[in-house]
C-alpha cells in the first residue's frame, strides 16, 4: 500500500519559519536566545552543536512543551508559537522525543490505534496499514507488546505514531540515541524513506556524520542560536566547521574522518 504523500505549506510559505525565539525552562533563563531558521517544504534539515546548545530545547518550544517568551513559529504560513502540544497534530505537526515515545505496556496495533484516533474514524484502518507498509518491520509483530521490541523497532514505531495523522512537518530528538551502529544505519535509513513520502524533516542529532549524510541542509547551534548553515554535504567535509562549532570532536562525530 502507498503512503499517501501530507499536505505541504501554503502555497509561498516555508513549512516552518522560526524567528527570534526565545524560549526555556525557567523564567528569566532562556536556553533558547534569539534562533531563527527556515525550513522549506520538502526538506530535510538537522540541528548540530555541542552539548548545552540549546538543541532539543529548541525543537520542544516549536512543539510546544517548552515555554516560549520571545519570537514567532509558522507552520505553513499559521502561527502556532506557545500552541499547546496535544493540539500540534492538528496544525499538522508531529514530533518523536527521544525518550517516552511509546506506551511499552500497550501493543503495538494499540500504539497506532490511539495514535490515528484523532483522525475521522472512516480513514483511521487505512492510515494504520499504510503505517504497516512504510515500516515493515512491526508490521508481523502487530500483537506484540511494544516493550518487548528492540531499540530500533521502537523507534520505527515511533515514527509510525508520529506519521499516522499525516503530519506536513515531522520533528525528531536524536533518534539514535543509544543504538548500536548497525540500528543507528537502520533509523536513518528509514528516515530517507519518510523523507520520500513528501514530509519534511527537522532533525536534531549528535551523530552528525549519520545525520547529514541523509539531510539536505545543516544548521549550527550554539548558545541557543544558529551561528552556521549550509548545504549537509558541505559540512559533513568541512573541518573547519568541526572544530569551531562542534567542539572539535571530528573523529568522535564522524566528520572530517
Amino acid at each position: 500500500m502507498s503512503v499517501p504523500a501530507p499536505e505541504f505549506a501554503a502555497p509561498g510559505f516555508p513549512a516552518l519559519e522560526v524567528r527570534d525565539l526565545v524560549a526555556g525552562y525557567d523564567p528569566g533563563l532562556p536556553i533558547v536566545n534569539g534562533a531563527s531558521m527556515t525550513v522549506r517544504p520538502g526538506e530535510f534539515v538537522t540541528i548540530l552543536g555541542p552539548n548545552g546548545a540549546g538543541k532539543s530545547t529548541l525543537i520542544k518550544a516549536i512543539a510546544g512543551l517548552v515555554r516560549v517568551t520571545g519570537g514567532t513559529v509558522r507552520l505553513g504560513g499559521t502561527e502556532i508559537t506557545g500552541a499547546p502540544a496535544h493540539l500540534m497534530a492538528r496544525h499538522s505537526l508531529g514530533f518523536v522525543p527521544q525518550t517516552e515515545n511509546i506506551f511499552a505496556l500497550m501493543t503495538i496495533d494499540d500504539n497506532l490505534r490511539l495514535a490515528v484516533g484523532a483522525l475521522p474514524k472512516a480513514e483511521r484502518g487505512a492510515r494504520m496499514e499504510a503505517m504497516y507498509a512504510l515500516f515493515p518491520d512491526i508490521a508481523d509483530r502487530r500483537r506484540l507488546m511494544a516493550g518487548r521490541l528492540s531499540g530500533g523497532q521502537r523507534q520505527m514505531l515511533a515514527f509510525a505514531r508520529a506519521l499516522a495523522v499525516s503530519p506536513s512537518v515531522l520533528m525528531l530528538d536524536e533518534p539514535s540515541a543509544g543504538l548500536s551502529p548497525k540500528l543507528v544505519e537502520q533509523v536513518f535509513t528509514k528516515l530517507a524513506d519518510v523523507r520520500r513520502t513528501g514530509v519534511t524533516i527537522l532533525l536534531v542529532e549528535q551523530n552528525a556524520r549519520a545525520a547529514l549524510a541523509v539531510a539536505d541542509r545543516g544548521v549550527i547551534l550554539v548558545e541557543g542560536r544558529e551561528r552556521h548553515e549550509g548545504p549537509a554535504a558541505h559540512l559533513l567535509d568541512d573541518p573547519a566547521v568541526a572544530e569551531l562549532y562542534l567542539g572539535g570532536r571530528r573523529r568522535a562525530e564522524g566528520i572530517g574522518a
